[in-house]
């Protein structure tokens, strides 16, 4: 899986990832049916081929750390994330090099969100952003969704008004 999008279908001159076209579709095939699974409540993690060709060595260590530590329902702060991946030396304090803000970044640049769960990355003081689909609101969605938030009073399973 090389990149998930929110909104309509990529155009035909956006290309593809390594792989014959029979694996890439059995690949995006499961995809399918594991999101689906996902949002029917029937999944918990992904179990999905990653291609990180596309991404940078920071980008990386910050999104395979997230991907293989944060599980459903969890949450870790930018800040965790980045002293979690090891993103470059430490500090005289034992900080993170990398700044929580960088990370915040390398989460809206995450190419299979949902799958490797940028949402589950929140600020220590509130939310944070996201740049999928509708924004911070989708974020917590997600969250309420696995019962990381509570729900609110307008909310519902499938994100719809009644």
């Amino acid at each position: 899986m090389a990149a998930v999008r929110f909104g309509g279908p990529p155009s035909p001159s956006s290309g593809g990832t390594g792989g014959s076209r029979e694996t890439q579709q059995q690949v995006l095939a499961e995809t399918c049916v594991q999101l689906a699974e996902y949002f029917a409540g029937q999944r918990r993690a992904f179990d999905l081929p990653i291609d990180w060709t596309a991404v940078s060595r920071p980008q990386y260590q910050v999104l395979s750390v997230l991907f293989d530590s944060v599980g459903y329902g969890d949450t870790i702060t930018y800040g965790a994330l980045a002293r979690r991946a090891g993103v470059g030396d430490e500090d005289r304090d034992g900080a993170a090099a990398l700044p929580a803000r960088a990370v915040g970044r390398i989460m809206g640049s995450n190419p299979v969100p949902v799958i490797v769960p940028c949402h589950r990355v929140v600020a220590g003081n509130g939310l944070g952003g996201f740049s999928g689909g509708i924004g911070p609101e989708l974020k917590r969605w997600l969250l309420i969704f696995e019962g990381a938030l509570p729900p609110t009073l307008d909310w519902t399973p499938a994100g719809l008004p009644e």
